[in-house]
């Protein structure tokens, strides 16, 4: 599988630094399962993070930090152990990728014709802004633009806009002066992976219909 479309250096440095929010850290970590390009760019900017933290001069601690650390220890009541509970996943037609086997993901439900979404909650993080989509073959997407990054892993057929084709495996990265209406491929049906920063400006009547469905 050849990728040709990736996240930008700076998506990949502000995961490498734990400062990407859930959702697009999510996405950028299913496009990093398959693409050995990426995980090399990403293992050279956590390199040149360590490398900064080596660096910087030693602080001192409070004389009695470990000693009200451990009063807090004893303090502490430990919690019974418990997994995550997991509800049933539904059949989705399609195999999850390995990043995404915790999280909880919702059925498909109708968006328009020819068009599902299922809604993606990442543990710990109810805020963040998750999906996956699903269009027809030769479906024309609802335009839209964006009011912060929006990233767009595809996992099965593709995608057309006028900046490009995205494949399985490539991944969208466009920011707020990016505004489209991406086609799916004519050879199958396509099913991508989304996350938001910020929100949707969706277009149209049709935009003003879905949002309240989408809450984005």
């Amino acid at each position: 599988m050849t990728i040709n479309h990736h996240p930008s250096d700076e998506s990949l440095m502000r995961l490498a630094a734990g400062v990407l929010g859930a959702g697009p850290a999510l996405v950028l970590s299913v496009h990093l399962e398959g693409c050995a390009v990426c995980r090399d760019h990403l293992a050279h900017f956590e390199a040149v993070g360590g490398a900064i933290l080596d660096e910087m001069p030693p602080s001192l601690l409070a004389p009695d930090l470990f000693g009200r650390t451990m009063e807090r220890l004893d303090v502490a009541q430990p919690l019974p152990a418990r997994g995550p509970v997991m509800k049933p996943r539904p059949a989705l037609g399609i195999e999850l990728p390995q990043t995404m086997q915790g999280c909880e993901v919702g059925p498909w439900k109708w968006l328009g014709p020819g068009f599902q979404w299922s809604k993606v909650k990442i543990a710990g993080s109810p805020e963040a802004k998750v999906m996956l989509l699903k269009g027809k073959a030769g479906l024309h997407l609802p335009g839209h633009g964006h009011t912060g990054l929006e990233f767009t892993q595809i996992l099965s057929g593709s995608l057309s806009d006028e900046r490009g084709r995205y494949l399985p495996g490539d991944l969208d990265e466009a920011d707020d002066g990016v505004d489209h209406r991406p086609v799916v491929g004519q050879e199958s049906d396509c099913v991508c992976l989304a996350a938001l920063e910020g929100d949707t400006r969706l277009h149209g009547i049709l935009g003003r219909l879905l949002r309240p469905i989408v809450g984005f």
